[in-house]
């Protein structure tokens, strides 16, 4: 058995050893359970990088080599610069919308950041009970039924607190948005519920559609996740402004 199933079977029945057997049953050595704790740490130490963006460690920090820790770090920091690229050229598509409303600049960051959190969250979420067997692939749809109303619950909390903010700087004068700047905070609070919304559903999905293709879930790293919802997150908050702020600001 993969090391991984049989620390499963010594945490279900609690047992402290499990026994190593032949092709004809017979008793060749016993797995005990300080050799499992050994053999997790190895893979929960694995996981961790690449959930970090970057490939595993097999030696302790300080014994990694620049060049190898190089190596290690440069790929996935390249694939990951590569796919926020798309960002640039995302907002480069909006280059008009943002000439004629440079106060929707103001919020992208916030926005950005939104979207990224909420796919983290999710995918952290899934890659654990995927690893401890808590849910199968066929656990998909339940899954997604479960993250949806979750990621519009969340975004709209974060919506409201978007809004409080700038009707408060608005009526505080500490900053002035404009005259539409009632719109502009409809548009902060809806952009977030669906950019929230799609971050929670993609990165909860994200580690089932690896499983599926045969890679290891714990490579839909955080960085990779955030990535991935940092382009689409533009488009549905420039769609969304597109719709409330069309014939004002845009």
């Amino acid at each position: 058995l993969d090391q991984e199933e049989v620390a499963q079977l010594i945490r279900r029945h609690d047992l402290l050893a499990i026994p190593v057997v032949d092709a004809r049953q017979q008793v060749l050595g016993i797995v005990t359970v300080d050799d499992i704790l050994d053999a997790l740490i190895e893979e929960s130490t694995e996981d961790a990088h690449k959930f970090g963006g970057m490939e595993a460690l097999e030696k302790p920090y300080m014994q990694i080599g620049f060049f190898e820790m190089l190596r290690k770090r440069a790929g996935w920091l390249s694939v990951l610069f590569l796919g926020e690229m798309l960002t640039a050229s995302a907002m480069q598509h909006y280059e008009d919308e943002l000439a004629r409303a440079v106060v929707l600049t103001l919020f992208i960051p916030l926005i950005m950041s939104s979207g990224g959190n909420s796919g983290s969250q999710a995918t952290s979420l899934l890659i654990r009970s995927l690893a401890l067997r808590e849910l199968r692939l066929r656990d998909w749809w339940k899954v997604a039924l479960r993250e949806v109303p979750t990621g519009i619950t969340l975004g709209a909390i974060l919506g409201v607190l978007a809004m409080i903010r700038i009707v408060s700087w608005q009526l505080l004068g500490l900053h002035d948005y404009g005259e539409h700047w009632q719109l502009l905070a409809l548009t902060i609070g809806a952009a977030l519920v669906g950019i929230v919304t799609f971050g929670s559903l993609s990165g909860s999905m994200l580690p089932f559609i690896l499983k599926r293709l045969g890679f290891d879930p714990a490579s839909a790293s955080a960085p990779f996740v955030a990535t991935l919802v940092d382009v689409t997150g533009l488009v549905i908050y420039f769609s969304i402004a597109a719709m409330i702020l069309g014939g004002t600001l845009l």
